[in-house]
């Protein structure tokens, strides 16, 4: 690596050597950030970014890329769960049966590998300098059953394990608060030179919104939501409760 050590390679994008160590050794494909610092240390033109946007499609539809890429950029990411916990906070337990319940035809290879592309977006709260993540999840997150009890059980604790980064937040919008100023689940992506982005899906389909006018009215939908919601701490103090009321 030019006589760099995988700390120094690591230093101009703030990944650590470990992070460096799992590229390296092809455990992860690392984000496009560290994909284009290597284009720059290297001072190669757009290789290691064009071979992460191969390997990246792996296990990912092609319309949800422009998303992935964004979300590897943000500073903020702010979520609205309204019934299956985020991709990126999802066990592999979690999203494989997410898998199977939507595609029961797939052979276990193809679920294998989404379960890994879902896994690999991990990297964006597990780098050095994470974005701040916020996510608000409506009860059903906690009370619907995803896969047997022991799986949903493990995507609860995962989530209280998560909780405690200070580069994460959660919140719980309980049933208590009746109607919900937002029925469906969206993200607000922030960043530090550019204008927020929207993503929503539907029937299997998602779209990134840069209108200004959609962007504003899905900030102001989050106030609500945000406001609408337990507190952290108490939201910590129903993810222990839904997860010691699941079977054994």
């Amino acid at each position: 690596m030019r006589g760099m050590s995988q700390r120094e390679l690591g230093e101009g994008a703030r990944y650590g050597q470990s992070y460096v160590a799992m590229v390296e050794s092809g455990d992860r494909i690392g984000s496009p950030r560290f994909a284009a610092h290597c284009d720059k240390v290297f001072g190669t033109p757009g290789t290691f970014l064009r071979l992460w946007k191969r390997a990246s499609r792996r296990g990912h539809p092609e319309w949800f890329l422009p998303y992935l890429e964004l979300e590897a950029r943000a500073t903020q990411i702010l979520d609205f769960s309204s019934y299956l916990v985020l991709g990126m906070l999802q066990t592999e337990r979690y999203a494989h049966a997410l898998f199977r319940a939507s595609a029961p035809r797939d052979d276990l290879g193809t679920t294998a590998e989404k379960v890994a592309a879902r896994v690999r977006r991990r990297d964006v709260i597990e780098r050095e300098a994470p974005p701040l993540v916020w996510v608000i999840l409506d009860e059903s997150c906690l009370r619907r059953t995803v896969g047997p009890p022991f799986v949903m059980r493990e995507q609860l604790e995962h989530l209280l394990g998560l909780s405690e980064s200070p580069h994460i937040t959660l919140q719980v919008l309980p049933f208590s608060t009746g109607a919900p100023p937002a029925g469906e689940s969206f993200t607000l992506l922030k960043f530090e030179q550019q204008p927020t982005a929207l993503y929503t899906e539907a029937q299997g389909m998602g779209r990134v919104i840069d209108s200004a006018t959609h962007v504003a009215t899905a900030d102001e939908i989050y106030e609500r939501l945000r406001a609408d919601a337990l507190s952290p701490e108490n939201s910590i103090t129903e993810l222990r409760k839904a997860m010691e009321e699941l079977p054994r």
